[in-house]
């Protein structure tokens, strides 16, 4: 383990994230909310801490190995999701305390979307500002952006970039070097923030609002600067562009990546994984608004389409924009919704869950063993766009969903044990593991009515979803310490 090599990264990271407190600065001065003050505290404690711990160990060069890569994608998650409540508590317009300043503040960098605040349309601007950041920051991982200059400072950024990045394919590289990987990632992450921000704009929100939603929307994140989330508006224009960039922000980056250099849009027609994503997404809608629709929840075809439409996809890409209280509908479709986000986006993308890939791969395996009932001896490999899959990441699948399912077992019984009834429990454990949000319950709309403790189990969940397990659980094994 290279000690002084991870603390001089940890120390880089930590300088970075002050500057990032840079923008709710400015927001606060633009409107004169008073929160100007806690960030500028923050700002300073953060660089001071991450000069401390980099200068002296600026001089260190050495190629990171793969456990040295997991530890410190873990520590910076851990310790940036801590320092950033640091303006939540601080701030005194936030009545937050301690342990639901850091609830809020994972909550923001996993992308889940999940929250303890009420009254946001009251909140000073740079408060509601911070949180959209902190989303957009998280949603493509800030430790992509810093592998693209870490080459510069003498430390390989694959094992970084391999810890961080979602989905069982990993070693893909969309170029050569692992930096350019990292700033073709977020060259398009940006352009389509830019888009989405734009698109808001022409639709009726304010500047505002529509670059704060951006934000939480291409990461697939789900807060708002409005107690009613995107229903804030009450417009279709809005819940449409909204609806375009949550299916564009599941799909896999590099996917994106790929049909801009082309520039052919075929491109997404010839990926399995686009195909599976867009079908399931279709099959959703239909389930739903022929749901709402023949329930008589609306009046009529158009309502149930418009609400249908607009849940459907915020649930399933794991966004957790609300128009609607869906939690309200009969219990067939949000329990419908819950289960679809377990499957989430696709590998690559800022969305949660298992991702649609490895339930593809499941499908296919599972189609595999029934046909091997009746031809025991034929050998069917898993084929996905034609290409055979290799067993070592069959294996890989099955046990990151072995792993998945005792995990979310577990989690659930010990809130449970904590007082919280079934209900709220299923759907909270599967909020934060899969990057959702929003619940049932008593977290239909918010999670201020959680215990203390059912906030730690939950933050935890949310971290392990967000790291997708392994890269966190792989810490709690002894082989990980031994030398």
């Amino acid at each position: 383990m290279h000690s002084k090599i991870i603390i001089k990264i940890l120390g880089l990271l930590l300088m970075l994230f002050s500057l990032s407190l840079l923008p709710p600065i400015v927001v606060s001065l633009i409107y004169k909310d008073g929160a100007t003050l806690a960030f500028i505290t923050v700002m300073i404690g953060l660089l001071i801490v991450g000069l401390a711990l980099w200068l002296p160990t600026r001089h260190h060069r050495q190629e990171l190995k793969i456990r040295d890569g997991f530890l410190v994608v873990v520590m910076f998650w851990t310790v940036l999701g801590f320092v950033g409540a640091l303006p939540f508590y601080i701030e005194h317009e936030v009545p937050l305390s301690l342990t639901d300043s850091i609830f809020e503040s994972f909550s923001g960098l996993t992308t889940t979307g999940a929250t303890v605040l009420t009254g946001l349309d009251n909140l000073p601007h740079a408060i509601l500002w911070y949180r959209q950041q902190l989303q957009w920051m998280g949603g493509m991982g800030i430790i992509v952006l810093a592998v693209a200059i870490l080459p510069m400072l003498g430390i390989g950024g694959m094992q970084l970039y391999r810890a961080e990045m979602p989905g069982p394919l990993k070693d893909n590289k969309i170029a050569p070097r692992i930096s350019e990987t990292a700033k073709a990632l977020w060259f398009i992450y940006l352009g389509l923030t830019v888009a989405c921000a734009v698109a808001y704009w022409f639709a009726g929100m304010n500047w505002f609002d529509a670059i704060g939603h951006s934000f939480s929307t291409v990461a697939i994140g789900g807060f708002s600067t409005h107690d009613a989330s995107i229903g804030y508006f009450d417009s279709i224009q809005i819940e449409a562009v909204a609806v375009f960039f949550m299916f564009l922000s599941g799909i896999n980056f590099a996917l994106h990546f790929s049909a801009f250099r082309n520039l052919n849009s075929k491109t997404y027609l010839s990926d399995a994984e686009f195909k599976a994503y867009s079908a399931f997404l279709l099959a959703g809608i239909i389930i739903t608004t022929g749901y709402l629709y023949f329930q008589n929840v609306y009046p009529n075809f158009e309502d149930a389409l418009r609400y249908g439409v607009f849940q459907t996809v915020s649930i399933a890409t794991t966004t957790g924009f609300a128009n609607a209280n869906f939690s309200a509908w009969p219990a067939f479709v949000p329990i419908m919704l819950i289960i679809m986000s377990f499957v989430g986006g696709s590998a690559g993308s800022t969305a949660g869950g298992i991702k649609m890939i490895r339930f593809v791969l499941l499908i296919k395996q599972g189609l595999r063993e029934i046909q091997g009932l009746l031809h025991p001896n034929a050998i069917r490999p898993v084929k996905l766009g034609g290409k055979p899959i290799p067993e070592k990441i069959m294996t890989a699948v099955w046990g990151f969903l072995s792993v998945y399912v005792f995990t979310f077992v577990i989690l659930m019984l010990t809130i449970m044990a904590l007082g919280v009834d079934q209900i709220t429990a299923f759907s909270a454990i599967a909020a934060m593991i899969n990057n959702l949000g929003p619940g049932m319950g008593e977290v239909a709309a918010n999670f201020s009515s959680m215990s203390d403790p059912v906030k730690w189990v939950l933050t935890f969940a949310m971290l392990l979803g967000r790291l997708e397990i392994f890269t966190l659980l792989v810490l709690f094994t002894a082989a990980f310490w031994r030398k």
